[in-house]
């Protein structure tokens, strides 16, 4: 729940070594790995971030980038097309981008929250509690919990965040620990409990847990 947040580069050795002393698989891990590269995308505003997000949700990177360079190429004068300017946009021509009729009323769905207040700008976003920001977001059709967690793990920047729902997470929990069956989204944040304040950066290295992890 804390909001302000250290990603420097000398809170992510200090998250390596408190992750590495936890216990020989999560120290044989990170030095496997080696030093945490997550990177953050700080620069963009919470509705850029919402939109991009269900613009590539359930679709193969190549395959989101050709639907938001598509999207993008409506507004050729502007960086990010502006809340307005999506809902001004013709149904067709966005139809025509590639999204589906479901992530195309997600979309709008986003535009008109920003405007009417309900998705905060980057520095409201900034100072409000982690909880408080997903119970206001989820409340948008298409919006869930994971992917206001992805804001506020790449947006928002804050290092304690942990994506119970994400499969890469769980999963990558199994490998590291070789169990028989995946985690459970409970189970998962009942074991994350452990890895606070840096589960951020725990989650960044479950998702780079080999296939075949075993012990040596």
């Amino acid at each position: 729940m804390t909001i302000a947040a250290d990603l420097s580069e000398s809170a992510y050795r200090q998250a390596e070594i408190f992750l590495a002393t936890l216990d020989e698989d999560w120290a044989r891990h990170v030095a496997a790995v080696g030093p945490c590269g997550h990177a953050a995308k700080p620069a963009r505003e919470p509705y850029e971030a919402l939109v991009r997000a269900i613009a590539y949700q359930q679709l193969h990177a190549k395959a989101g980038d050709a639907i938001l360079g598509r999207f993008l190429a409506l507004y050729p004068a502007a960086a990010f097309p502006a809340p307005q300017q999506v809902l001004d946009t013709d149904e067709a021509a966005l139809r025509a981008c590639g999204f589906s009729a479901t992530k195309l009323a997600t979309i709008r769905g986003i535009a008109q929250a920003a405007l009417d207040g309900v998705v905060p700008t980057r520095a409201q976003a900034l100072a409000m509690p982690d909880e408080a920001l997903i119970e206001r977001l989820v409340t948008l059709r298409g919006v869930g919990r994971w992917t206001v967690e992805m804001l506020l793990i790449y947006t928002v920047e804050r290092s304690d965040i942990l994506p119970a729902d994400d499969f890469g997470v769980r999963d990558g929990y199994r490998r590291l620990k070789r169990l028989d069956a995946t985690p459970t989204r409970k189970q998962m944040e009942a074991i994350g409990l452990a890895w606070s304040p840096y589960r951020t950066i725990a989650a960044w290295y479950l998702w780079r847990v080999p296939a075949n992890a075993a012990r040596p």
